[in-house]
């Protein structure tokens, strides 16, 4: 008996085709529109977002000329706890 082993190595990543497509389904509800931004890390620290930058990847023959850098800091004030996910 002959088995063939394939390993597949599927990144996790969002593009940014795939933010636009999210962004526009979230932004047409006007609550959405205004509510705060934040970046949930692993850990469960949530990091308000400062900047959004479209940036140049300097080496060459790598799968992705660009990247879109979300830069993070850490709120001053605290929104609590979040009471639930709306889907």
């Amino acid at each position: 008996m002959q088995y063939n082993l394939f390993l597949v190595y599927v990144q996790v990543m969002v593009t940014g085709k795939l933010l636009r497509k999210v962004l526009d389904k979230f932004l047409k509800s006007p609550t959405v529109q205004e509510a705060r931004v934040q970046i949930c890390m692993p850990n469960g620290e949530m990091f308000d977002v400062k900047d959004v930058k479209l940036m140049e990847n300097k080496l060459f023959g790598v799968r992705e000329t660009h990247r879109l850098v979300i830069t993070v800091y850490k709120s001053k004030w605290n929104m609590g706890q979040v009471i639930d996910k709306i889907d």
